[in-house]
């Protein structure tokens, strides 16, 4: 797959149509990461889809920056804010290496997004970056190490064929293990089951601690 934002652009308005998998694990990941918000935080979601997330932490945010590469991802998420009339929610179509590093954020999310980046660790770099010392950092990864043998060797072969994106392979303990080594503390780890995503919630302290990755 040479342009990953075209796989996207062409499965957007099926995306934005389908529910969550597993609505209340959903539900919970927006509690647990609701309950560390504050009224005058900024939030960046990196990776926002059709932007439900981002909406869905509007209300309980200052400000919302809602970034993608896919364009017409985007424009579901625009759609969707301006009916509900969220007017703190701005969606900028962009690649993680084009946001500016030299302005950092009280939260930053990645969610569903760091298995779909080959160089995975160096999105923990950027994400280390663009929090602010007190902030936290919010992901949501599906981790291909622990999914079934059949699934591990026919999602390669959807890749090769365009039919799903590329995913990189790595186990929910090498994730927390590579979060903790830029210097984060954990401080939520969950997963509703043994192969699902795995939810970290994550604290860029005021000194930073670096641990073996």
């Amino acid at each position: 797959m040479t342009n990953p934002a075209r796989f996207w652009d062409r499965i957007s308005a099926r995306y934005a149509r389908q529910p969550p998998a597993d609505e209340a694990s959903y539900a919970r990941k927006l509690a647990q990461t609701r309950a560390r918000l504050q009224p005058d935080w900024e939030l960046l979601e990196i990776g926002c889809g059709t932007g439900t997330t981002a909406i869905a932490h509007a209300p309980h945010v200052k400000r919302v920056r809602a970034v993608d590469f896919s364009e017409k991802m985007l424009a579901h998420g625009r759609e969707r804010a301006a009916r509900e009339a969220v007017e703190n929610v701005v969606f900028d179509c962009a690649a993680l290496d084009e946001i500016d590093t030299s302005r950092p954020w009280d939260a930053v999310l990645m969610l569903s997004l760091l298995h779909l980046i080959p160089d995975w660790r160096g999105a923990l770099d950027r994400a280390w970056a663009l929090t602010r010392p007190g902030g936290i950092f919010v992901s949501s990864t599906a981790c291909m190490a622990t999914m079934s043998l059949p699934l591990r060797m026919v999602l390669p072969l959807l890749a090769r064929l365009g039919l799903a994106p590329r995913l990189s392979s790595f186990s929910p303990d090498e994730l927390a293990a590579a979060i903790a080594a830029r210097g984060f503390e954990i401080e939520e780890r969950w997963q509703p089951g043994p192969r699902d995503a795995v939810f970290i919630i994550a604290r860029r302290p005021t000194e930073r601690v670096v641990r073996e990755s």
